[in-house]
């Protein structure tokens, strides 16, 4: 965990500050007190960070909870019975982990995981249309275009902060700079994070510029609360109404967000390993009883439920994040700055932060991306298409169950009817050779099996994989054994592959080879 700290401190920073105006939004989109977010947050960071396997998963508050948060502190009276109910749905996740049940995140097809990064990359920039803008929550309320295109237009430009609207270029001006040229010219722009340089801008030009045109307002920053003193900051927090313990209403918003929770989280698992550059492995049961930690933890003292989340995992990687310590590191960020910083942080316009999650959104829906499913046939486009649709017209559960639908319908029509997937040869020895042969058809419900399976070779072995009885090789399959084959490496396996074009040793694209790796 120490071993890459200058790595995972300027990665945790990045983090810190995509994570704080998400953990404030989430918590006002959900209709709880905003200070839920930012316990959130830390338990996300700090107890399921210490808890996870995961190198690079960060947790929090998740946006795709906030309408069953909603509706359920509504329906249920009062927010301290909602924090029974999360308390509850903690003690179930870790029943899941202990029951194994974290295998269920493999049987998801990639194409419906990167339609998943895709569309909520295209929500993100969306969402932050408004900060790019300078405008206010009630800020398009009397917005009409009933008296024509040009009227619009003008009342349009009269809401916009041309202040706003310039330190967002500016920031995305420095992000990209920063990434696309300094990075790469010394060592020591690696130790200083971009997004705080265009932070640390942003507050001077708050501070400095106060001209009513190019001044940018106070609704548009950074909102947190600030406490007079210990016992102001201490009163924020709030325990739940453990009186509530038989009220059935709070068993089911409890199950509702187990499950719910569960589901994102491992998704995001699935997604965020296949981000990682070393191709690490999550354990996924680990990961439940983790989450499961995190939200006894969160409903405990007052905070929101909290999952793996794709927004501040994705932005952990991109950033650079190594180790579990990124994550970590931004939870006692959290803690540290609402507690030493709050008035600072209350400076930070919103226009910064939109331009980093613009940065975010873009990679995760890059358009080489969509090319290069749409290349690989309709099998992988469809799920992948329809994913995208759901989530950003939709919610993400909808878009995810729309394209695991699409997936599994492309299966049955492909006539895809197998229950015997591969033969062992070799396990029982122990002696170091091994041999598997696969069966005639491999299709993405395999995964789990096929990665177990991998995962259980020893270092210094010698695999011979035959595959000269397949005739259906998935490319969900595909990319296992490529990113087994960079794992491969580093544990000293020998890789023997034998099928219909004859036989090579430590393949270097099993895509490639077998004519499936279409260029981005």
């Amino acid at each position: 965990m120490f071993k890459h700290l200058n790595k995972d401190i300027p990665a945790s920073v990045v983090v810190f500050f995509v994570a704080l105006p998400l953990c404030l939004g989430i918590a006002l989109a959900s209709g709880a007190p905003l200070f839920s977010g930012l316990i959130a947050g830390m338990v996300g960071g700090i107890v399921v960070g210490s808890l996870s396997g995961a190198q690079l998963g960060v947790s929090g508050p998740a946006a795709g909870l906030a309408v069953i948060v909603l509706g359920a502190i509504q329906s249920l009276g009062s927010y301290d019975i909602f924090l029974l109910a999360v308390v509850i749905a903690g003690i179930f996740q870790v029943i899941l982990g202990a029951l194994k049940a974290g295998i269920i995140g493999y049987y998801f097809p990639s194409s419906v995981i990167k339609g998943m990064l895709a569309g909520i990359g295209i929500t993100i920039a969306i969402s932050q249309i408004p900060n790019v803008f300078g405008l206010g929550g009630d800020a398009l309320e009397n917005f009409s275009i009933s008296r024509g295109i040009g009227s619009a237009f003008n009342q349009f430009a009269e809401l916009i902060s041309l202040g706003a609207l310039l330190m967002t270029l500016v920031a995305l001006g420095i992000l990209l700079l920063w990434e696309k040229v300094l990075l790469k010219k010394h060592k020591i722009f690696s130790l200083v994070p971009g997004p705080l340089v265009a932070v640390v801008i942003g507050v001077l030009y708050y501070i400095f510029v106060n001209d009513p045109v190019w001044g940018i307002p106070e609704s548009q920053l950074v909102t947190v609360p600030v406490p007079e003193d210990a016992a102001s900051f201490l009163a924020q927090f709030t325990f739940p109404n453990f009186g509530e313990i038989m009220n059935a209403e709070v068993w089911v918003v409890a199950i509702t967000i187990a499950i719910v929770a569960s589901l994102e989280t491992l998704l995001s698992v699935e997604a965020i390993d296949k981000l990682d550059p070393l191709k690490r492995t999550t354990p996924t049961n680990r990961e439940l009883f983790a989450q499961g930690g995190g939200n006894i933890v969160s409903g405990l003292i007052g905070g929101l439920p909290v999952t793996q989340v794709i927004v501040r995992s994705s932005t952990n990687t991109m950033a650079g994040g190594r180790t579990k310590m990124s994550a970590i590191l931004h939870g006692f960020l959290i803690l540290i700055s609402i507690i030493i910083i709050p008035t600072i942080l209350n400076k930070i316009p919103l226009a910064v932060l939109a331009a980093v999650l613009l940065l975010v959104g873009y990679k995760l829906a890059k358009p080489a991306l969509f090319a290069q499913m749409y290349k690989l046939g309709k099998g992988q486009f469809l799920p992948f298409i329809i994913t995208i649709l759901g989530v950003v017209f939709a919610d993400l559960l909808i878009g995810i169950g729309l394209g695991l639908a699409v997936g599994i319908a492309v299966i049955l029509i492909n006539s895809y009817k197998n229950s015997h997937f591969l033969h062992k040869e070799g396990f029982e020895n122990n002696d170091g050779h091994y041999k598997i042969t696969t069966a005639e058809e491999l299709s993405f419900l395999n995964k789990g099996a096929i990665l177990r399976e991998l995962n259980l070779i020893p270092n210094g072995s010698y695999i011979v994989l035959d595959v000269t009885k397949t005739r259906v090789l998935d490319y969900d399959v595909l990319e296992i054994l490529d990113e087994f084959s960079i794992k491969a490496k580093r544990k000293d396996i020998t890789i023997k592959l034998i099928s219909n074009k004859g036989e090579i040793e430590n393949p270097v694209s099993f895509r490639q080879y077998f004519g499936l790796d279409v260029p981005a």
